[in-house]
């Protein structure tokens, strides 16, 4: 936010208009036990692209919601990476582990949208693909396959 001069010495909010792509993936209730008891504190997971080739996804925990959602969009934006776009779609089919989830991707003609589920396809829409087939393996781990599936996309070479 900032402030914005308006007539005789009165301000005004306005808010910066953002050029990024923000998509919320989950946001989860986390517990601690401590011998002071239970300690509630909540996870956002958000993927965020900025409109030029460049993704980023990142978790945040904090005692309040929407701290948790501008934490995670503020460190995401920090750490973007770039993807490779072919026509809307990927260059070639590759298959990505990471840890226990395993994905696959496949370009797809044009006019067949993405057809992936959860996190796999939040991921390849926030990151601008139009036209994908994909479909993850083994773990069915949120965080896990939205890493799987950016590191998939990072990883065609130009």
């Amino acid at each position: 936010m900032a402030f914005s001069p308006k007539g005789k010495g009165k301000w005004k909010f306005w808010k910066k208009k953002s050029n990024f792509k923000e998509e919320l993936l989950a946001i989860d209730r986390v517990t601690r036990v401590t011998s002071w008891g239970r300690q509630l504190r909540f996870r956002a997971v958000m993927v965020v692209w900025d409109g030029k080739g460049q993704v980023a996804l990142w978790t945040w925990k904090s005692w309040e919601v929407v701290d948790a959602i501008a934490k995670a969009i503020t460190n995401a934006k920090k750490k973007l990476v770039t993807v490779t776009i072919d026509n809307g779609t990927v260059p070639y089919d590759v298959k990505v582990k990471y840890k226990a989830a395993q994905v696959m991707v496949h370009p797809a003609s044009k006019g067949t949208w993405i057809i992936a589920w959860g996190a796999v396809r939040k991921v390849l829409m926030v990151a601008g693909y139009k036209d994908v087939l994909a479909k993850r393996y083994g773990s069915t781990n949120l965080i896990n396959n939205a890493r799987a599936t950016i590191k998939a996309v990072t990883s065609f070479k130009k």
